[in-house]
């Protein structure tokens, strides 16, 4: 089947008119801030971080999107996301989280959401965009652990944030599944003896790591976070379960959150964009859009008209 060039599609709501695509600009620029840091941008600006308050030497007045990264992401899939952001003028901050950090939450995890939290209390980006991807779930809820510590000072942070979007995010109960995945992808001997550890550690060092994972996703359900939400998720994903995502979803609903569901029936941890592009693309843009965060309409127009285009 093809599709004119002429014709309007609907897809999630969003009325897309195909024409000829614009190309989309590949100019951007990235920066390692700190070890779990990076900087992603359109403008080639070096900046200079202060590890101390997290403080950039130089006031930057864009919007700001902040990408939870999924375990052993690949900077490449990362700018993927990354350049759906550019294109609307925002500049993004990559956070990614270690194995290592992962297992032992006092030294890495938990020093990661601190750090997060001060970043962006010192440097005054607005609007924000939260977009998260499995234990990059975990990570924030870490975050929010230590800015409700000194709600004051950190509530009106949370408040900048205008839209969260969680894809595959991952629970507590899902940790021994995808723990392993992502560290041994193609071993399934190897992924079997970590799964075998993970259970192992979760109950040997459950005073030191397992209580702070259950804070975490504590928080997590009941966020101070009220932003608008887009929930996007698959019923075969083992590690961003359906079920644990709809439990997060039902809180917030309770909380007055306004929330969106989005959930294919088949696709990989992680990989929904790649599998269901054109869905995926307009429920993220009619997501933003209502919250007033496309800032150039004609670039998200040329991006799913691209989706379209691949899919027939």
């Amino acid at each position: 089947m093809s599709i004119s060039k002429q014709v309007i599609v609907n897809v999630f709501g969003v009325r897309i008119t195909q024409v000829t695509p614009t190309p989309l600009c590949r100019c951007l620029h990235s920066q390692a801030l700190t070890n779990n840091f990076l900087y992603i941008s359109n403008d080639n600006h070096k900046f200079e971080l202060d590890p101390k308050t997290m403080k950039l030497d130089r006031e930057v007045k864009k919007p700001l999107c902040i990408i939870m990264d999924w375990l052993l992401a690949r900077q490449k899939h990362v700018m993927k996301y990354a350049s759906l952001y550019l294109e609307q003028g925002f500049d993004v901050v990559s956070v990614s989280c270690t194995p290592w950090q992962l297992m032992w939450p006092t030294k890495g995890s938990q020093v990661i959401g601190r750090a997060l939290m001060d970043f962006l209390s010192e440097n005054c980006y607005s609007p924000m965009v939260m977009h998260g991807f499995s234990v990059g779930a975990y990570v924030w809820g870490e975050g929010l652990l230590y800015a409700m510590m000194d709600k004051p000072k950190y509530q009106p942070v949370i408040n900048r944030i205008k839209a969260q979007v969680w894809d595959s995010a991952a629970d507590i109960p899902e940790i021994p599944v995808g723990f392993p995945s992502a560290v041994f992808p193609k071993n399934m001997f190897l992924q079997n003896a970590l799964r075998a550890y993970t259970k192992y550690h979760l109950k040997r060092f459950h005073a030191s790591a397992t209580v702070h994972y259950e804070a975490s996703s504590k928080i997590f359900h009941k966020t101070p976070c009220r932003a608008p939400a887009l929930f996007l998720l698959s019923r075969s994903d083992p590690v961003g379960a359906e079920s644990s995502n709809r439990r997060v979803h039902d809180s917030w609903i309770d909380m007055g959150i306004e929330c969106t569901w989005v959930c294919w029936e088949r696709s990989p941890h992680v990989l929904h964009y790649f599998h269901h592009p054109k869905e995926y693309l307009a429920a993220l843009y009619k997501h933003l859009d209502q919250h007033n965060l496309v800032m150039h309409p004609d670039k998200m127009r040329a991006r799913l008209n691209k989706a379209l285009d691949l899919s027939v």
